[in-house]
């Protein structure tokens, strides 16, 4: 067998395999008196069909199949010889595939790219401080309270927090638009629903009311045609409720998974969740930044079998989410496209830091991770057994633990700016990014 390599670029190689003649004829006469043994043929008894009749019947279709499984057989012993470690599955393109004479084919495949790490003291990180406040837990739990809520008719005028139904019509220049009219439509004031000035108007009003909201779409409206726009609403009121918060007790609180015999007792508890997600939200933000940064100053060719391997993963995790009634290839690859390339250089970059650095996965840390993760279940200690009995888990946690250490030994030489910030804050900006 004979190989040759050509470098086409920084991460495409086209791989020149040539393989003797008389290793495909004896390949495909195997394959044709396997099946001359066991093929069925009008005329003649199973197992008795004549050479020269299976030849001539199947021999094309025979040579094909043989002559796709050559190439693949070597071009991955090609592979072993070569010394080279492709990205993806390669494309085949034969050259000679006549018989008698020797097969020639290419095969072009992706390899990882080779990476220059860029100058990691440029990288601006901005760091978000907050920590949860007394303020910030009466808000939570009123929030949670809100969530469990019952409704409650009143005649009086409506206020922020009110729920109310309404019928609702706009016009532009005195024309009604298409989308801008409703009927029963049921919105709580102050949450944000609407455009503004839209819930601000109907504050104030009662029960059986008809009122007139002056607004303007705002310029980054989603509907072009409305964009920067004034409109007029005409509004019925047709009901106002407002909502009845259940009483802070050991049934309301046992409806979050938290066993509690006090307010202050699920208070410290509320506190413990937030400070947790707080704590996740600001690495989260960190570790952001340090990758928008490392990729601000490291260029990196992306093999497309990575992004497209990342893409199908996207894909069914999305599918996944839905409900996972549908075929995952249904979803346009071009959704994915930029958040699966981000991924795959991410990764690679992580990876060669890694490699560059010696870095690894601190013990002591990976055993520490598992701790706060089992924290937060009911049996803490089952599931740190649980994690340290399966090798499968841990690795993922010592993979975790391993791309923080990244994070860590980027932070120590990029520029780090401290920002003060709200609980809200931080978690907003959390959303954003995963959003």
């Amino acid at each position: 067998m004979q190989v040759s390599v050509e470098t086409t670029s920084n991460i495409e190689r086209r791989m020149t395999i040539g393989v003797p003649a008389q290793e495909i004829d004896k390949a495909v006469e195997k394959r044709l008196q396997e099946t001359a043994r066991t093929v069925r043929m009008n005329g003649f008894r199973p197992g008795k069909v004549p050479y020269k009749v299976v030849k001539r019947r199947f021999g094309d279709s025979v040579r094909q199949e043989v002559v796709g499984e050559v190439m693949r057989d070597s071009y991955v012993k090609a592979l072993e010889e070569s010394d080279v470690s492709p990205a993806g599955w390669p494309r085949f393109e034969p050259k000679t595939m006549e018989e008698g004479k020797d097969l020639e084919f290419i095969a072009v495949f992706e390899v990882l790219p080779e990476i220059e790490l860029g100058d990691l003291s440029k990288i601006e990180v901005e760091k978000m401080v907050a920590e949860v406040t007394d303020k910030d837990i009466d808000k939570m739990i009123d929030n949670l309270r809100r969530q469990q809520a019952t409704m409650k008719e009143v005649k009086r005028k409506s206020k922020n927090k009110d729920t109310v139904t309404i019928d609702f019509k706009g016009y532009i220049d005195g024309e009604a638009f298409e989308g801008g009219e409703a009927q029963d439509h049921r919105l709580e004031l102050g949450s944000g629903q609407m455009i503004p000035g839209f819930e601000k108007g109907i504050v104030g009003a009662k029960t059986g009311e008809d009122i007139e909201v002056e607004v303007t779409f705002p310029e980054d409206y989603h509907n072009e045609d409305l964009k920067g726009k004034p409109a007029k609403f005409e509004i019925s009121v047709k009901k106002v409720e407002e909502p009845q918060l259940p009483e802070l007790n050991e049934e309301f609180f046992q409806r979050f998974g938290i066993e509690a015999d006090s307010e202050e007792a699920f208070r410290e508890e509320v506190k413990k969740n937030m400070e947790r997600e707080l704590k996740q939200a600001m690495s989260a933000k960190v570790k952001n930044d340090v990758v928008d940064g490392l990729l601000e100053t490291t260029e990196v060719d992306v093999p497309q079998a990575l992004i497209d391997q990342e893409i199908d993963r996207l894909r069914n995790d999305a599918v996944q989410r839905f409900g996972g009634q549908m075929d995952p290839q249904q979803l346009p690859k071009e959704i994915f496209q930029d958040q699966a390339a981000r991924r795959v250089k991410t990764g690679l970059l992580f990876q060669e830091i890694v490699k560059a650095n010696d870095l690894k996965a601190d013990d002591e840390k990976v055993d520490e991770k598992i701790r706060e993760i089992a924290s937060t279940y009911e049996q803490p200690e089952e599931v740190v057994t649980h994690f340290n009995s399966n090798p499968e888990q841990k690795a993922q946690i010592e993979s975790v633990v391993l791309e923080d250490t990244v994070v860590d030994f980027v932070l120590d030489q990029a520029k780090v700016k401290e920002k003060k910030a709200s609980y809200d804050d931080v978690i907003q900006v959390a959303q954003q990014q995963r959003g």
